[in-house]
């Protein structure tokens, strides 16, 4: 086992990737094509994004338009974005599906930043997770003779530094996503 400072830093990179992700899924006032980023439709004996099956477009700044490729598809498609949890209700218009973005209501929006919270605190959890991973594998290195005990502080505090840098990203990204949810 050996320090390496870019897989570390690329894996904290990916878990801040998967917050911005799933913060994109969490639905505000405004309509974002990003919103049916998690529908999955149940097609051809498979699950498939919906992103495989249909172009989502932002017409207006409250209303989605889903063009379904297939137009014996358009049922199931509607039946998965209603069915996806997002509280969205669309609506069949020959191939394509339109989808009103509904104003949120306060106890909506107290939920989506419990949720948002919760999301971040996972992502949290992952980076101390890649940071354990450094600091046993230094701690690894210095018992098995191969570093210093120098160097085994110098990169400690790197390690720490890199993610304490990471989790302040990820408060940063939260408190932007809370203020996203909660502006009328």
């Amino acid at each position: 086992m050996s320090y390496d400072k870019q897989d570390l830093k690329r894996r904290m990179d990916g878990a801040i990737d998967v917050l911005h992700k799933e913060f994109s899924g969490l639905r505000t006032g405004r309509a974002s094509a990003n919103l049916l980023d998690t529908v999955v439709v149940d097609m051809y004996g498979s699950k498939m994004p919906l992103s495989q099956v249909a172009t989502v477009s932002v017409p207006e700044s409250r209303m989605l338009s889903v063009q379904v490729w297939d137009a014996g598809a358009v049922r199931t498609v509607e039946k998965a974005i209603r069915d996806a949890g997002l509280g969205l209700n669309p609506m069949p218009d020959g191939n394509n599906i339109r989808i009103p973005i509904p104003d949120l209501n306060e106890e909506r929006r107290t939920e989506l930043t419990k949720i948002a919270g919760k999301i971040a605190e996972s992502t949290r959890i992952a980076v101390r997770n890649v940071r354990r991973d450094g600091m046993d594998s230094v701690k690894k290195m210095e018992k098995d003779g191969d570093i210093s005990e120098d160097d085994l502080k110098r990169l400690s505090d790197e390690i720490q530094k890199m993610t304490d840098e990471v989790v302040k990203l990820v408060d940063s990204s939260l408190v932007d996503k809370e203020k996203d949810i909660m502006t009328v």
